[in-house]
């Protein structure tokens, strides 16, 4: 384990807000936890918990009935996938991202990226923020930068907007906006397999590089491919109110 990893799981145990410490433990945002502890469903050994009040090791928090556990703390990770990285749990490919990340908490991905494929890839250890994130009926955003073998032409972008037919089906109008003689950024909301590359393949061109730029309030900015952050709160708490009425009931596992 690095002495980076090392010093992210060695923290003090010190006493936390009630608000942020929901939050952590992959309950709510803060602005919901808010609502849950005025509105009287959090309790703290066994009390009503107040607004503002700090939880310490040991202490018990409930929603509801519903235990939260200190060690049920949620990760969520933005990662810069690399090509030639593999988004699988299976233990035999090599180059699966689980290898690649040698991360000290079992976690997984959120939406995969296919082998060729590079950019922002979410890894988390809470199930039902996957769920949410990527069931299709949801819509939520994922933006890619994507570059092709031919010149684009504006019937290119039209077609590719307002809907290609793949996988017996016509995907769903999107945003598509010309940025280079190449390039070009694509915003989907559903996530068929290998959409971007069947759409473009359809129309008669190849795809030569295709990177996840954001995945709806997420970007991946400036981090360095192969490398990984944690989120800020304020992210966090962001995709906390985008999700709050998303159902979770089915996965799209789409790999672009």
């Amino acid at each position: 384990m690095s002495n980076r990893i090392k010093q992210e799981f060695t923290e003090k145990k010190e006493p936390v807000r009630l608000n942020k410490y929901l939050s952590e433990a992959g309950v709510c945002s803060r602005r919901e936890a808010d609502r849950l502890i005025e509105s009287g469903q959090v309790s703290v050994d066994g009390k009503r918990a107040d607004m503002g009040m700090k939880v310490s090791p040991g202490q018990t928090v409930k929603v509801g009935r519903k235990t939260v556990s200190r060690s049920e703390e949620m990760v969520v990770l933005a990662v810069n996938k690399p090509k030639g990285i593999v988004c699988t749990e299976e233990r035999r490919e090599r180059s699966s991202i689980i290898r690649f990340l040698n991360y000290p908490v079992r976690i997984t991905y959120v939406g995969r990226l296919d082998k060729d494929s590079r950019g922002l890839l979410l890894m988390t250890n809470n199930g039902d923020i996957i769920n949410k994130m990527m069931r299709a009926g949801n819509r939520h955003e994922k933006e890619y930068k994507v570059t092709v073998d031919k010149e684009l032409t504006p019937a290119f972008i039209e077609k590719m907007s307002n809907g290609v037919p793949i996988l017996d089906t016509v995907t769903r109008p999107c945003t598509v906006k010309k940025i280079g003689k190449y390039t070009f950024t694509i915003i989907l909301t559903q996530g068929l397999n290998r959409q971007i590359r069947r759409m473009c393949e359809a129309l008669g061109y190849q795809v030569k590089d295709l990177v996840r730029t954001r995945i709806m309030n997420i970007e991946l900015g400036r981090l360095r491919e192969g490398e990984y952050r944690k989120l800020t709160d304020r992210e966090l708490n962001e995709l906390y109110e985008q999700i709050k009425d998303s159902s979770s009931e089915t996965v799209i596992d789409g790999r672009d």
